[in-house]
């Protein structure tokens, strides 16, 4: 790696087991007693989360228990009513933050895809590090070009998003999630658009990234991939969270009844 952000390669970059999950040094990410409303209508009831470098965290829950705020609010597109965020060791939830600086030091990737459909795979990634950090056409598509060689792309570059699979634009607005070297990537139900026989391809990706080390927090409904890549899982209930630990214990050895019942439903619905 050539630095915090770089973006890992499982090829170059193995991260070894003792400088992994949880409580592995300085942690990237906390949150204190995380509020937020929107109206009459409490979405976050007092989060409390913690993210250490490398680390893979997952969140899980029913419709509707806040995981897709909760993201938006690490990435500071919805302003926290209580509590705070803490990232890299800046308290990024106190008045005055430059939202712009702190978003250009995280990816975050949405269910939907977001590509601009008037511009190529090539266009839509560069267009980011050429308005934002100002780097050259050239530089810009040169680190593109490798990250689409990377993730199975490269003969792609010159398409519009109406001429890819779901898959392939899912993956192509991973790529640009990763062109800025995030030192945090958040990703919000990626497979949740997608046909069930493109989700597989999606998920690959992400879980070459998880093994070369890049810090994520994504909210799934995919609780096997969740038990097979997470270091740790959050149950999030009516905003809260109401259980938390390492996969093998929460998915085997829930201690609420509420995450007992979600994830017998998990199981009835062959999704664990």
């Amino acid at each position: 790696m050539t630095g915090a952000g770089a973006v890992p390669d499982p090829a170059t970059d193995a991260v070894t087991e003792e400088g992994r999950g949880p409580g592995a040094g300085t942690p990237r990410l906390v949150l204190e007693g995380v509020e937020k409303s929107f109206g009459p209508k409490q979405v976050l009831r007092g989060i409390d989360l913690r993210v250490s470098a490398h680390e893979v965290v997952c969140l899980i829950g029913p419709s509707g228990c806040g995981k897709s705020t909760l993201l938006r609010c690490i990435n500071l597109l919805e302003r926290i009513d209580a509590g705070r965020i803490v990232f890299e060791g800046e308290d990024i939830s106190r008045p005055g933050v430059n939202a712009n600086r702190i978003r250009r030091r995280m990816g975050i990737v949405f269910q939907a895809f977001n590509l601009f459909p008037h511009m190529t795979v090539l266009d839509n990634v560069t267009l980011g590090p050429r308005r934002a950090l100002h780097q050259s056409r050239r530089d810009a598509e040169t680190r593109t070009v490798e990250l689409l060689e990377r993730f199975g792309l490269a003969d792609h570059a010159g398409e519009y998003p109406d001429r890819l699979s779901g898959g392939q634009q899912q993956r192509a607005a991973i790529v640009r999630s990763l062109i800025g070297d995030p030192e945090l990537l958040l990703l919000d139900e990626v497979t949740s658009a997608l046909d069930p026989e493109l989700v597989g391809e999606v998920l690959s990706v992400i879980r070459d990234l998880a093994r070369g080390g890049m810090t994520m927090v994504l909210a799934t409904h995919e609780m096997g991939f969740a038990r097979d890549v997470a270091h740790h899982i959050y149950f999030l209930h009516e905003g809260r969270v109401l259980e938390s630990g390492p996969p093998e214990q929460l998915l085997s050895d829930p201690q609420q009844e509420r995450t007992r019942q979600f994830l017998r439903r998990v199981i009835e619905a062959g999704r664990l």
